[in-house]
C-alpha cells in the first residue's frame, strides 16, 4: 500500500484531492490554515527569531501566505508582508483579514533573514511578468535565506521546467499536501534547495505516481544457497572492464551468484565466476535467473549477436549502455520476460528514434511511452531519475549526489538493478530497489568517488535497508 506521503501528483490530480477534501467537509480556509501553519512551522526554525518576509500574490497560495505571517507573527517573530497583488479569493480574503502585522507596497525596501514567496502556486501556466519577476529577484537578493511554498513562483508543476527566464534559487522548498513531478524533475529541483512535505489531510489518489522510497530487504533464509538466492549472468562483449564493475555492484546487491559471460578469459576479481563457452551453449544453465546485457558489450555484429542470443532465452533481462543502441523492436519480438531498460538522455532519444516515437512531452511522459512501446520498466536515469512501466506505473526518485556524474557509475545502477531482478523481485520493484540502493551508495561514499568505489558501497546500502 503506498503511503499518502509517498504519492507524486500532477497539478490535476492535486486540485481533485483538495476537491474530495472539500466535499467531505473541510473548507478552503481549514484547508489554508493547515497548509500555512504547517509551513510557518518550519520558518520559524530556520529564522531563528530574525525577521521575515513573505511575499504574497491574489491567489490562495497568496492566501498561505498571509496564514504564515500571522502565525509567525503570535510567535513574536518580526514578520512584514510584501503584497504584489490584493488577495483575490475568498479563502485568501479571510486570511488577509486575520493577519495583524506590517504590510508593505511592492515599492517597499526591505531586508531580512528569510523570505518566503507565496507570489504564484502551482496553478501558474505563464512566465511571470517582468514587474514581479523584479520584485522577486529584489527581495531575494536582500535577504539571506529563501524559501518557496509549494514551487518557487515561475516553475511549472508537472514538468519541472521554468515558465520564464531569471528565477531565483532557494535554501528550502515547502511542498504543500503533496509532492509534485517539478520537486523531482530538472531543471527546476536544482532551484529548489531541500524540499520538506507539509501534510495538510490529502488522501490517496488512484493512479498517482510514487516516490522511490527505501526497500524493506532482508537477510538470506536459514536454508538458502546460492542458487535460490538468485543466479544473475552478466553478459560481456567487446570491453570487459565495465561488465566487471556492473557484476561487482550485483554482489552487493543481493544475488547469490554472478557469472561473467566473456567471448575470451579475461581477468577479473577471484569471487566472480566467468565462463567463456559460447553464449547460447552458457545461457542454457536453467538456474538462471536474471540477464544483464550491455555493459562494455559494444556496437559490433558480433555484439548484436550476442545481444539476439541473450533476448532469445526467455528470462528477465535488464538492457543498459550498448545494448540499448543496438535495440530495435524486431529484437523484442520474441521475448515475453520481464525486461528493464536503463537508459541515459542520449540513449533515450536513440531508443525513441528506433521505437519510432515522437518524444513529445516530459520525461516522465516519455518513459511511459518508451515502457508501453517496447513493453519494458523504463529507468529514465540522470541528476532526474523516473521509472515507467508498461501499464503506467511511475515513480520519481529523489535527487542523489552529483559525485555520480563519473564514468562507470551506470554500469553499477545496471548491477544493482539486474541482482534485485535476480533475486526475483517483479521488475518495476526491483528497478526502484536498484536506482534506491545506487543513490544510498552514493551518499555513503562521500565526495570524489570513482566507480568502483560506489560499487563497493552497494553492500553497505544494503545493509541499511534490513
Amino acid at each position: 500500500m503506498l503511503a499518502t506521503s509517498d504519492q507524486v501528483l500532477t497539478a490535476a490530480q492535486m486540485r481533485a484531492a483538495e476537491q474530495a477534501l472539500i466535499a467531505g467537509g473541510t473548507s478552503v480556509s481549514e484547508l489554508m490554515q493547515r497548509a500555512g501553519q504547517g509551513a510557518a512551522e518550519w520558518i520559524w526554525r530556520l529564522s531563528g527569531g530574525r525577521s521575515v518576509t513573505v511575499l504574497t500574490g491574489p491567489g490562495n497560495n497568496g492566501g498561505d501566505g498571509w496564514v504564515i505571517a500571522e502565525t509567525l507573527r503570535q510567535r513574536g517573530t518580526d514578520v512584514a508582508v510584501v503584497t504584489a497583488a490584493e488577495p483575490a479569493t475568498d479563502a485568501a480574503c479571510e486570511a488577509r483579514s486575520r493577519y495583524a502585522g506590517p504590510v508593505l507596497d511592492a515599492a517597499a525596501e526591505r531586508q531580512g533573514e528569510v523570505l518566503v514567496d507565496c507570489l504564484f502556486g502551482t496553478g501558474l501556466t505563464r512566465a511571470l511578468g517582468g514587474d514581479h519577476l523584479a520584485l522577486l529577484n529584489r527581495l531575494a537578493a536582500s535577504h539571506h535565506k529563501r524559501v518557496a511554498i509549494d514551487l518557487p513562483s515561475g516553475i511549472e508543476s508537472d514538468l519541472g521546467q521554468p515558465l520564464g527566464p531569471g528565477l531565483p534559487s532557494f535554501d528550502l522548498t515547502l511542498v504543500l499536501g503533496a509532492w509534485k513531478p517539478a520537486h523531482f524533475l530538472m531543471p527546476a529541483a536544482a532551484l529548489l534547495g531541500e524540499v520538506r512535505l507539509v501534510p495538510i489531510g490529502v488522501q490517496a489518489v488512484p493512479g498517482s505516481a510514487r516516490l522511490v522510497t527505501q526497500p524493506r530487504l532482508s537477510a538470506p533464509a536459514i536454508d538458502a544457497h546460492k542458487y535460490t538466492r538468485g543466479l544473475l549472468a552478466v553478459v560481456a562483449g567487446a570491453m570487459p572492464g565495465a561488465s566487471i564493475l556492473a557484476a561487482k555492484a550485483a554482489q552487493g546487491a543481493g544475488a547469490g551468484y554472478v557469472k561473467l559471460f566473456a567471448p575470451q578469459r579475461t581477468k577479473v576479481r577471484a569471487d566472480i565466476v566467468i565462463e567463456t563457452a559460447p553464449l547460447a551453449e552458457a545461457l542454457g544453465d536453467h538456474r538462471i535467473n536474471a540477464l544483464l546485457i550491455g555493459p562494455g558489450l559494444g556496437r559490433s555484429g558480433e555484439a548484436l549477436e550476442r545481444l539476439a542470443v541473450a533476448l532469445s532465452e526467455q528470462r528477465p533481462a535488464v538492457l543498459d549502455a550498448d545494448a540499448l543502441v543496438l535495440l530495435g523492436p524486431r529484437l523484442l519480438a520474441e521475448h515475453g520476460a520481464p525486461l528493464i531498460l536503463t537508459p541515459h538522455d542520449g540513449e533515450l532519444f536513440a531508443l525513441e528514434r528506433a521505437f519510432d516515437l515522437d518524444g513529445s512531452g516530459g520525461k516522465a511522459e516519455r518513459a511511459l511511452a518508451l515502457a508501453r512501446a517496447a513493453k519494458a520498466v523504463v529507468v529514465a536515469k540522470g541528476p532526474d531519475s523516473v521509472i515507467a512501466a508498461p501499464d503506467g506505473r511511475l515513480a520519481y526518485a529523489r535527487r542523489s549526489s552529483s559525485w555520480l556524474s563519473t564514468a562507470g557509475t551506470g554500469d553499477v545502477l545496471a548491477g544493482t538493478v539486474a541482482s534485485r531482478l535476480a533475486c526475483g523481485e517483479e521488475a518495476f520493484a526491483a528497478a526502484c530497489q536498484g536506482l534506491w540502493l545506487h543513490g544510498e551508495a552514493a551518499r555513503q561514499a562521500g565526495a570524489v568517488f570513482g566507480a568502483g568505489q560506489l560499487a563497493d558501497q552497494v553492500r553497505s546500502a544494503y545493509a541499511a535497508c534490513l
